[in-house]
């Protein structure tokens, strides 16, 4: 089975992805892994290389599980999923979730406080956009998952 789970930052995508690998002992792709080309989230990879790369992974997997969209950059890249799932989330709880992983990710030197007095970065503040944002050209939003 080939299923990609889909959604905002935060909403528990590759924590699910990782149990499901686990509990059913096939592939989990990250697609972060290919978005990213470093730990510290800063380098990009370029397109053709997350291609080469995504492509590799499903041609050796008969089954396995994506956590994470690639619909920017690769927009055929999942039609040939079995199941696609959408994870949604309370937003105050989505981005507690995301505040807390960015403080343990970079500690608060590299944060600022928000209008709200909540501390964020140039990250969780794209993250706000999520449902907001209406340019389907956008990545990582929900008008570019659904458009």
């Amino acid at each position: 089975m080939k299923v990609q789970i889909i959604g905002g930052s935060g909403t528990g995508k590759s924590t699910l992805a990782k149990y499901i690998s686990e509990k059913e002992i096939i592939k989990w792709i990250d697609t972060d892994n290919y978005y990213w080309r470093d730990s510290f989230f800063s380098e990009i990879n370029p397109i053709e290389k997350r291609i080469e790369m995504y492509q590799k992974d499903i041609s050796s997997n008969d089954n396995y599980i994506a956590s994470g969209s690639i619909f920017m950059w690769y927009p055929e890249g999942f039609c040939n999923r079995d199941l696609l799932v959408f994870l949604s989330l309370d937003e105050e709880v989505r981005m507690k979730r995301l505040r807390n992983r960015e403080i343990e990710r970079n500690n608060l030197s590299r944060m600022w406080l928000d209008e709200n007095g909540e501390y964020t970065n140039d990250f969780i503040e794209w993250c706000k956009t999520y449902w907001s944002e209406e340019d389907k050209g956008k990545s990582g939003t929900y008008a570019e998952q659904f458009y």
